[in-house]
């Protein structure tokens, strides 16, 4: 199969017309921090204050049109995911405030020797709120990753799963070195003992299509900044669980899913944002991805959640080979160590994300010169605490992570590699 060509998707994001003193545009790989966005957020937002700025309930149309807001965008992230419900999406500042607050819910139905199980591979995010409980006697442990590959090791998180075990909190890919975890095989270990699972899909969201159904999650969260929208994070939960559980909030505020969880005034403007962003892609998916329709119209899907899938998949196929070039580079370079699934064979188990170091160079270092030569990278841990230190890299300034999006292109690679030889 010949990738897409999605060079021409360049021309709709603002930023990647911006040059530097030499002219040359800036080269965006730390997308796994945030991503760039097209025109059409930034225009969601100016329309948004134009034509609906107000709070909802309201008897009047500005407040109409903010709700009809919120709901589409409800529904574009139900898209987005293939969630049952517009109703199971919950929206908050970002995906970190969104677990710590649903966390707690949680915990105030656990009992003192109830066992969480999360992994060292994950972000911080998916660790610290579940460890935060075992202020209430809640046993947290960890499941270990193979050091040579940074895959994660199931047979030690299989082991770790007992009677006890009341959630599983998993990573659907590593922000830190792009694995992508069977999260379907351990939906089915969770629920073998009654436990539910907790999926951070935050890193892949941007990278490959996310079905909620397919890998029959109970919670899964992610960050629409992550993949083209605004800062902003969404959180998807079965309806019967979110509506079991006890919210955190003001009294006056709604006592049903999803309202309940989203505390205060809804940040609309990012909402209307998130709707631009789901729109784009799957606009994406229309022009750029008609040969995956048949795979997908089969198992059931149309509209926007079949152009959502297809959309992703042609990221996926566009990405595939920069990540190719991307590996095949560095590792000529005398010094790179990656950190990571290297093999390509195995690339569809990962995430165009690539972590490295190089010997006898501090990671600050490299990321300096890299900014300086307009390409921007992450260094350090991005939040990835376990994984840098599983990795005993925690006191040497962590690894420089390198992001692949589908408006990044083969030239921006190669003048990476050149800056890096």
């Amino acid at each position: 199969m010949t990738p897409p060509d999605l060079a021409p998707l360049r021309a709709q994001f603002p930023a990647l017309q911006q040059l530097d003193e030499n002219g040359r545009p800036y080269v965006f790989f730390d997308g796994p921090g945030g991503t760039q966005v097209p025109q059409a957020v930034i225009d969601a937002f100016a329309h948004f204050y134009t034509h609906a700025n107000a709070n909802t309930h309201g008897q009047y149309l500005y407040s109409a049109r903010a709700e009809t807001l919120a709901q589409d965008a409800r529904q574009a992230m139900a898209d987005f995911l293939n969630a049952p419900s517009a109703e199971e999406i919950v929206f908050g500042p970002s995906s970190s405030n969104l677990v710590f607050n649903v966390s707690r819910a949680i915990g105030a139905q656990l009992s003192p020797g109830d066992e969480i199980i999360v992994t060292r591979l994950d972000h911080d995010a998916n660790i610290s709120p579940w460890l935060a409980l075992q202020e209430k006697g809640v046993v947290v442990k960890f499941a270990d990753f193979d050091v040579e590959d940074c895959t994660l090791d199931l047979s030690h998180l299989e082991s770790l799963i007992t009677p006890k075990t009341k959630l599983v909190a998993v990573g659907y890919a590593s922000n830190a070195v792009g694995t992508i975890n069977p999260v379907k095989e351990i939906a089915a270990m969770a629920h073998a003992v009654g436990a539910k699972i907790w999926v951070d899909a935050v890193h892949l969201a941007p990278h490959a299509p996310i079905d909620v159904q397919a890998i029959d999650c109970d919670f899964l969260m992610c960050s629409p900044y992550k993949f083209f929208g605004p800062h902003s994070g969404a959180l998807w939960g079965r309806y019967k669980l979110l509506d079991e559980l006890p919210a955190y909030k003001v009294r006056p505020a709604e006592d049903v899913p999803p309202h309940k969880f989203e505390l205060g005034t809804g940040n609309f403007e990012a909402m209307a944002g998130i709707s631009a962003a789901v729109n784009y892609l799957a606009d994406l998916g229309e022009t750029f991805g008609a040969e995956f329709a048949n795979t997908y119209r089969q198992a059931g899907f149309s509209g926007r959640r079949l152009a959502l899938k297809q959309a992703m998949s042609a990221i996926a196929a566009y990405e595939r080979p920069l990540l190719k070039q991307m590996i095949d580079g560095l590792q000529a370079i005398p010094g790179i160590r990656i950190y990571g699934i290297t093999n390509e064979a195995l690339y569809d188990r990962r995430t165009p994300t690539v972590a490295f170091t190089k010997e006898g160079v501090a990671t600050p270092d490299i990321a300096k010169k890299l900014g300086d030569a307009g390409i921007f990278v992450w260094d350090g841990h991005y939040y990835a605490i376990e994984v840098v230190k599983r990795l005993g890299l925690y006191e040497n300034g962590g690894m420089i992570r390198v992001g692949i999006a589908h408006y990044n292109t083969a030239a921006e690679v190669d003048r990476f590699l050149d800056e890096m030889s």
